[in-house]
This record gives structure tokens, C-alpha cells and sequence, in this order.
């Protein structure tokens, strides 16, 4: 079976890896860096819009141990809410059944000791996968055509035949589209409804320091996290997982200025400067959840989402058998059901 998937981010990256891992020949057609590449990284369920998609987070978690030894597991500790507030976070978490651990102050130190003590959650399960090297790590061995604007999804008879491009036409027995907020227009070439949200997000990164920092941290206003190279990376916007900013009105730089300011309020022994910030367009549908299924002509499949980084294992796992025909488990179809493109479609 011939595959071409449009969209070479980390979605598409676990998609191409798990169909050719079953013995289909697939393609990737990969236009310039998109959200992936501005990616906080953050594995994780202790953000959510719904239980369903909680469960779909937590599936998530459980699909990348399947996958390999693509995430870091450095665990959260999170304190962005405090009292009573910190206290139903927990209670709804647990009556979801994720895991936590509430973290002393004392027990804090020992965890984080450049960081002022807090009493936080703490999340063992969660963790890191470096969006760029994991989705290039998912590629080994993948076919992949760079630079070459795909144009349009192109049908026969109610058939998916492949896509066009500015150098003519590739044929496919499938199409894939995990093209990010680019999948809206491509999908409207065969007449497929997509509506995605305006989320425009910025993602800093610091120049290297030494290790100060173990888990990723949710503080009050901020969340942060460091590489194995020192870089601490941090969006701009408090929040970041459910901001509904449409427009990015202030000057990225002087963004970044003030993320670094509630960074190094957290670190006033270890003096840092930040070294790039980059602006990007996170693909959130118009309902903010994923879109994982078929759609349109026979043959077409599409995954959309935001985080992608947690939910790309699992989308691949859900959307791979059905690509190839192959039946879903009853557990397996029950998670999916929410995500269907068919929500948006009329008539």
C-alpha cells in the first residue's frame, strides 16, 4: 500500500514510522517548520479540556512507553494552583485516576534544590520528548520530499488518488493530512471541513546554563523546563496550554524580556539571558480538541491537534489500523469516537 502523508511534524513523523513499520510504503511531504518546532515538549494529562480528552492524554502517555525510548520521564511539579485550588486539582485528578504526589516544601528541596521550596504536585508519569530530535529520530528510514508545495488532495469517484504539487501529480492509495493549520485549505480541496482557532503562541529559549533544573515546572504564571544542552525553555505567556490569545500584538523580544524576568525570579543565583524566541501557529480545531479519522473520499485520513507532542503516539496508534483497514479494538474505538471529523461537517 502506497501512503503519502502531508505534514512532516511530530504527528506526521509517528504516523510515517508506524505505517512503514507494518509494511506500508510511505512518503512524507514536508513544508516549512510549524508548530513542532516551537514545541514545549511537555508529555503530560494534568492538562485537559474534557474527560474524554483526559483520557486521550493519558493514553497518550502510555503510547510513547510503547513506542520507544523517545521521552524523558524527568516527572512535573506543578504549583500553579495554591490552597484550596491546589487541593481540587489533586481530587480531580486522582477521581480520574492520574497519579500524584503531594510535595512538601521539604521534599521539594531535595527535588529541586536551586529552586525556592513550594508545596506542589508532583506528576512522576509526565515528561520530555525534544520535539525536533524525536521527530527526526522518527523519520529514520522514512521517505521524506522537502521544499515542494503540495497544492491540493486530488479524488476519482469518490476515491482518494493522492495529492498535487507544484511539480505534478504523486499518486497514493492513502493521503494522510497532519499538516497543522495548513490542513484547512488542503482539505477543502475535496471538500472536507476543518475550522481551526486563531492560537498564536511564542516559545523562548535561554542561552546554556549548568543543570539547575530536573522536572518541568508549572509555577504560578510560568511553566519551564531545561534540555540536555542547558537551554531552559519556557513560552512567553503564562498559562500557555489554555491561552486563547488570537494575536500577538507586543514585540516577541520584548515578550521574551518578561518571561525571562519570572524565570530568573525563580533562579536569582544563576544569572541567565535568553537566546531565541520564535513565533509560530499552533493547530487547535475550532472546538480545541484533536481531529484523528477519516474523512471525505475513501482513502483520506487527517490528524490535527494541539499538544501534538503528547498525542502523537497515540494518534498514530488509532489512526495506522484504520489507514490499513484493519479493525480497531472496542477500547480503542470508544477513545477515538470524540475526535472524528465528522463533527465538522454538514449534512
Amino acid at each position: 500500500m502506497k501512503i503519502v502523508i502531508v505534514g512532516g511534524g511530530i504527528i506526521g513523523a509517528a504516523l510515517a514510522q508506524t505505517l512503514q513499520s507494518s509494511g506500508a510504503q510511505v512518503t512524507v511531504f514536508e513544508g516549512a517548520p510549524g508548530a513542532t518546532h516551537a514545541s514545549f515538549g511537555w508529555v503530560n494529562a494534568s492538562f485537559y479540556l474534557n474527560d474524554d480528552h483526559f483520557a486521550l492524554r493519558a493514553a497518550g502517555i502510555k503510547a510513547w512507553r510503547r513506542l520507544g525510548a523517545h521521552v524523558d520521564w524527568t516527572g512535573c511539579l506543578c504549583w500553579e494552583e495554591q490552597g484550596a485550588a491546589l487541593d481540587a486539582q489533586r481530587d480531580q485528578l486522582s477521581s480520574l485516576g492520574y497519579a500524584s504526589e503531594e510535595v512538601s516544601p521539604a521534599q521539594f528541596a531535595l527535588l529541586e534544590p536551586h529552586v525556592a521550596p513550594q508545596h506542589a504536585l508532583r506528576f512522576k508519569q509526565e515528561g520530555i520528548a525534544e520535539p525536533v530530535q524525536t521527530t527526526e529520530r522518527l523519520m529514520r528510514g522514512i521517505k521524506r520530499v522537502s521544499g515542494v508545495q503540495v497544492l491540493g488532495l486530488s479524488a476519482r469517484a469518490g476515491v482518494i488518488t493522492g495529492i498535487d504539487t507544484a511539480q505534478g501529480h504523486v499518486s497514493a492509495d492513502r493521503v494522510i493530512v497532519a499538516a497543522g493549520i495548513g490542513s484547512t485549505a488542503l482539505l477543502d480541496s475535496v471538500g472536507v471541513s476543518l475550522p481551526m482557532l486563531k492560537r498564536p503562541g511564542l516559545m523562548m529559549r535561554t542561552a546554556p546554563v549548568p543543570p539547575i533544573l530536573r522536572h518541568v515546572l508549572v509555577a504560578p504564571g510560568q511553566e519551564l523546563r531545561q534540555d540536555a544542552h542547558g537551554h531552559i525553555w519556557a513560552p512567553t505567556v503564562a498559562n500557555h496550554q489554555s491561552d486563547e490569545t488570537t494575536k500577538v500584538t507586543t514585540r516577541p523580544d520584548l515578550l521574551a524580556d518578561a518571561a525571562l524576568a519570572r524565570i530568573q525570579a525563580l533562579f536569582p543565583d544563576h544569572p541567565l539571558t535568553w537566546d531565541r524566541v520564535t513565533l509560530t501557529q499552533r493547530p487547535v480545531p475550532q472546538d480545541g480538541l484533536p481531529v484523528i479519522g477519516a474523512c471525505g473520499p475513501t482513502g483520506l485520513h487527517v490528524a490535527v491537534m494541539h499538544s501534538g507532542v503528547t498525542l502523537a503516539a497515540i494518534a498514530a496508534e488509532l489512526l495506522a489500523p484504520q489507514v490499513l483497514d484493519q479493525p480497531l479494538s472496542n477500547a480503542q474505538v470508544a477513545l477515538v469516537a470524540p475526535f472524528v471529523p465528522e463533527r465538522f461537517q454538514s449534512g
